[in-house]
């Protein structure tokens, strides 16, 4: 089967770069894509300096709804937001002062590949932090999704009006460069062993060695049966999960929430809109009677795709019914894209004039 890959190489543009991210890109590109997919085919996505997170997200939806092998290489900074304090990848016009709104949430990455066949996901990164930054990954590990293989480093602050240089990121390109593909271990490890000796044998970066997951993950067997189309067995599989979890943990847990969730996407994936819309509703009501913030990521998120879903009904009855939810909670939930809310009502308006 093809495999996927997607090069993203971001910065800020101006005195807040951190590092030349875009400089490691021609140096990838000039790998087949056989070896950077570890796969005999493959096809390629390159992100160089995007100017909008959306941008961002949209190829990173599409990549993740390849049935393949799919292998995503990140060289950027990390900031962190002021309201919350998550991290973001920084974008070609983030500003610390506009990180909430200029920058890709990095939960966005975890979210979107989520629901990949387990092992069949790994992420190469390459990534700078600054001081802030820097100091918040000594206590919170940065989250790259639970099924995930996961290699690279993160490197302090460079000096001050200097500008870093990506050298595991080129070291990782420059090995693959000579047509052979290593293990991910042997491949990070050789690119760590560059890095070092170009930056003098200093190293105090963090390094990311997640092998992947064990087998038996439960959510293989749901992810199979949406690849085979058996999209009943798949939310039947997820459903069982959902109800051991509330059994266990309670409705409102988050292992339980987690399958709820599953289950949201499994409805798109079945072409069901109504369902899923209804389903990612639930979520963000749960959330917020649970005392979630209203701009929690995952408050957020479960609204935001709610709004996706009510988008692509096309059954006027039902898309009036769930407007109307989705309007209350966005009045709650305004989200991130300004002006959010007044499209909710200026479209539930035209759907009323419809009779």
């Amino acid at each position: 089967m093809p495999g996927t890959v997607l090069l993203l190489a971001a910065s800020p543009v101006g005195k807040g770069c951190l590092v030349d991210a875009a400089s490691v890109l021609p140096v990838l590109a000039a790998v087949s894509p056989a070896v950077l997919s570890g796969t005999d085919t493959a096809n390629v996505v390159e992100l160089a300096d995007p100017l909008e997170p959306q941008a961002v997200l949209t190829r990173l939806r599409a990549a993740a709804a390849a049935p393949g092998p799919l292998t995503v290489y990140v060289t950027g900074q990390l900031q962190l937001d002021r309201r919350q304090r998550l991290p973001h990848l920084a974008l070609a016009r983030t500003t610390p002062a506009t990180v909430r709104y200029t920058a890709l949430p990095w939960h966005w990455i975890a979210e979107e590949l989520r629901l990949r066949p387990s092992g069949a996901t790994t992420l190469l990164l390459d990534l700078h932090a600054d001081q802030e930054t820097w100091e918040w990954l000594r206590a919170h590990p940065l989250d790259c999704g639970r099924d995930n293989a996961v290699y690279g480093r993160i490197a302090p602050p460079p000096a001050r009006r200097e500008v870093a240089v990506p050298t595991y990121m080129r070291g990782v390109a420059t090995l693959l460069r000579s047509g052979h593909r290593p293990s991910l271990e042997q491949l990070h490890q050789q690119a760590l062993a560059r890095s070092a000796a170009e930056n003098g044998g200093r190293f105090g970066d963090l390094v990311l060695a997640v092998p992947g997951p064990v087998s038996g993950d439960p959510h293989a067997a749901v992810t199979a049966a949406v690849q085979a189309g058996r999209h009943a067995d798949a939310d039947a599989l997820a459903a069982s999960h959902e109800r051991a979890a509330s059994y266990a943990h309670g409705p409102a847990s988050e292992e339980a929430l987690h399958w709820t969730e599953v289950r949201a996407d499994l409805a798109m994936f079945a072409g069901d809109p109504a369902r899923s819309c209804r389903s990612w509703l639930a979520v963000a009501g749960i959330r917020l009677n649970a005392g979630q913030s209203p701009d929690a990521p995952a408050v957020e998120s479960a609204v935001d795709r709610a709004h996706h879903q009510w988008g692509q009904i096309r059954e006027p009855d039902r898309a009036r019914e769930l407007g109307s939810r989705l309007a209350e909670v966005r009045g709650r939930v305004p989200g991130r894209r300004e002006g959010a809310l007044n499209d909710v009502r200026r479209k539930l308006s035209q759907l009323q004039t419809q009779g």
